[in-house]
């Protein structure tokens, strides 16, 4: 299928910020944005869990229940990640950089399905990642899903309000290509967040 050409600047965008991140998250070296090399290190599973201040919300053992504020653990798997239902905590808790990575990449996997899959996963289906090895390899899956699925999709689909089925978002009263807009901004803003608690944790006092 040929992609749809107000797609395609989107894609670029997608691809170059799904670059970026992953290399900023897997270190221990990245292109600093002029064609050099800067070093980051490699994420370990510590700094991946790493409560910079009290009562983070964060991904945990399901054993040992939610964190302070949060009523249940989301996903599947031995481990989930804090969350309540509506009306949620205010202010809202500060989350770990393994938190916004699960739901960056839960967010992609399950979009993905709602858009060229069976249409049917949900948030219970997702299987949340207690180290960084399968943090890693799950952001690459979701993100590749999403990718698959934006590669599905003819032109008028872009404008059509509900195409996406995903149910934890504004898919239902937006048309398609607004919600690929939308997947856009999260990876950005939520990388961009990833790779300040990466420096945090670097400069942080030991």
């Amino acid at each position: 299928m040929t992609t749809p050409s107000r797609l395609i600047p989107l894609i670029e965008q997608f691809d170059f910020a799904r670059e970026r991140l992953t290399a900023r998250m897997a270190g221990p070296v990245m292109d600093s944005g002029d064609g050099t090399e800067t070093k980051v290190g490699t994420m370990t599973d510590e700094e991946y869990l790493w409560e910079p201040v009290t009562d983070c919300w964060s991904v945990r053992p399901r054993a040992n229940g939610p964190g302070s504020r949060a009523t249940f653990l989301a996903g599947a798997g031995e481990w989930g990640r804090d969350a309540a239902s509506y009306p949620h905590p205010w202010p809202p808790p500060f989350t770990t950089l393994a938190w916004r990575l699960s739901h960056l990449s839960e967010m992609m996997f399950l979009r993905a399905d709602h858009t060229a899959g069976s249409r049917t996963l949900t948030r219970d289906d997702y299987v949340v990642s207690g180290d960084v090895a399968g943090a890693l390899a799950s952001f690459d899956a979701g993100a590749t899903a999403w990718r698959k699925a934006l590669q599905s999709v003819d032109d008028p689909a872009l404008d059509t309000v509900g195409f996406c089925t995903y149910p934890h978002g504004s898919d239902a009263e937006e048309p398609f290509l607004d919600i690929v807009w939308w997947v856009n901004q999260e990876l950005l803003h939520h990388g961009a967040e990833i790779a300040l608690l990466r420096d945090l944790y670097r400069a942080r006092s030991h």
